[in-house]
Formats: C-alpha cells, sequence, structure tokens
C-alpha cells in the first residue's frame, strides 16, 4: 500500500504539477514509467508486485529516491522505501567467473616483457642459492614469486609500491617468528600468525597479498627456525631488493 501511494503521489504531483518539467523529455518518461506503475499496482492479478517491477523495468527497493529539484532530476538520500528507475540491473553472480573486459587485448610485449623479468628474477635467485649453498641458505622461496607476479604483471597496483612491499614484508615475517615463539608449531601458530598479518597491512596501510604466507613459510618451514628475527630481513625483504634492482633496470631497457 505504502509504495502505491508513494508511486500515485509521484505520478499526480511531481509529473503533473510541476510547469517547468512538463515539456521536457525527462518528464514525459518519468510520466509514462509512473502510469505504467499505478497501472501495475492496480491490477488484482498482480500479487507480486515489487518482483514484477523489478525484473521487468529495472526497478528497485531501496534508500534513495529520485527527487524533482529546480527543474533537475536529482537524488537524495531517504530513510524511507521507494521506487528508482534504474538502468543498471544487477551482475549475476557468475559474472565473477568471466575474465575482465579490457579496452584492448595484451599485446605481445605486454606478455613477454613480464615474464621474461620473472625468468630473470628466478635465475638470478636461484644462482645465489648455489653460493648460500654450503651454509643452509636459500632465497629461492614461494613468496618471491608471488611478488615477481605482482611488480612484473601489475606494477601499477598498490601491493608494487615500494612501501607497502617492504612494510608487509618486514611485518609479516617478524610477526611469523612471533607467533612462532608464542605457540609452537601447529595449526594455533599459524592461524594466529596469519590474523596478526593481515591486521598488520590493514592497519599500517601495506596491503601486500605475498607477505602474507611468510608467517606460514616460517612456522613449517624448519630450516628457517635458525634465522630466528634475522628472517624479518632474509629472505623476503633482501629477495625483493634483488627484484626491485630488476624492475628498475628493465624499465631502463624498455
Amino acid at each position: 500500500m505504502g509504495t502505491q501511494l508513494r508511486a500515485s503521489y509521484f505520478h499526480h504531483n511531481v509529473c503533473s504539477n510541476i510547469p517547468t518539467l512538463a515539456s521536457t523529455p525527462a518528464a514525459t518518461s518519468l510520466h509514462s514509467y509512473s502510469s505504467f506503475i499505478l497501472s501495475k499496482l492496480n491490477d488484482p492479478l498482480n500479487r507480486n508486485k515489487g518482483l514484477v517491477l523489478e525484473r521487468s523495468l529495472g526497478f528497485s527497493f531501496n534508500k534513495e529516491r529520485n527527487v524533482v529539484t529546480r527543474g533537475r532530476i536529482g537524488r537524495r538520500k531517504s530513510f524511507g522505501h521507494g521506487i528508482v528507475a534504474s538502468s543498471n540491473m544487477a551482475a549475476p553472480l557468475w559474472d565473477s567467473w568471466k575474465p575482465q573486459k579490457a579496452s584492448s587485448d595484451p599485446s605481445l610485449s605486454d606478455i613477454l616483457w613480464p615474464s621474461a623479468g620473472a625468468f630473470a628474477a628466478m635465475a638470478i635467485l636461484g644462482k645465489m642459492d648455489q653460493m648460500l649453498a654450503p651454509k643452509g641458505l636459500s632465497m629461492t622461496i614461494a613468496p618471491l614469486g608471488a611478488v615477481c607476479a605482482v611488480l612484473f604483471a601489475t606494477p601499477s597496483t598498490p601491493a608494487a609500491r615500494k612501501y607497502n612491499m617492504f612494510m608487509a614484508q618486514i611485518g609479516c615475517a617478524a610477526i611469523g617468528v612471533l607467533a612462532f615463539s608464542i605457540f609452537g608449531p601447529g595449526w594455533l601458530a599459524r592461524s594466529a600468525g596469519l590474523a596478526a598479518a593481515i591486521a598488520f597491512m590493514i592497519y599500517t596501510r601495506s596491503t601486500h597479498p605475498p607477505a602474507a604466507s611468510l608467517p606460514l613459510l616460517f612456522i613449517d618451514g624448519v630450516k628457517l627456525h635458525r634465522l630466528n628475527f634475522w628472517y624479518a630481513l632474509f629472505p623476503g625483504a633482501a629477495g625483493c631488493i634483488i627484484l626491485c634492482l630488476i624492475v628498475t633496470r628493465g624499465g631502463e631497457v624498455t
């Protein structure tokens, strides 16, 4: 009943009694919409009025309503419920399973250069692993592969910023060591370390997804335990320095 009263008020007062809008195309369109709404609401066979209007015309019931102010169609917030004409229908749930639409397909250079940069980065880190092998250390860890994807494939994203990268790498690695020291190995240390790492990145505004795996890597990596809090600097942060140098050098070449 409340919806019918709102549509009737809009039809008779807004669309008909405002001279300045009587001859405009917008008023004519709105007048036709309101007429159709009233016919639907007065139809005794139409039991689910809201669903019919939403699916047939793209109307939605929400906390915003259209108002006419100074000869223009404006929008204001309202705590009541009204009918809003919308040209954007709700996106189907399966849209998130489709590839993102782009203005153009990626060029060959857009594919080759990031791939070549990641290959060079892992090759350099692998060579350093051979040099560090007698000491039982390794530079090639899984999170650095994710860092390569961020730096080479999406260099303009916030996660690729130097502040985000180093703040998150150092902080999350230290959190992993702290969680292991308090809870020992096991699910509780992994859960607490991951939760604290995410909270740290949000609080410091340094969201860098690859760093979230550093606490788990330390807790489950027996060979890394002897590094203790040096793990905050090696191999994560140290590896990121090398990757940044490669990205900078690659940018100069291209």
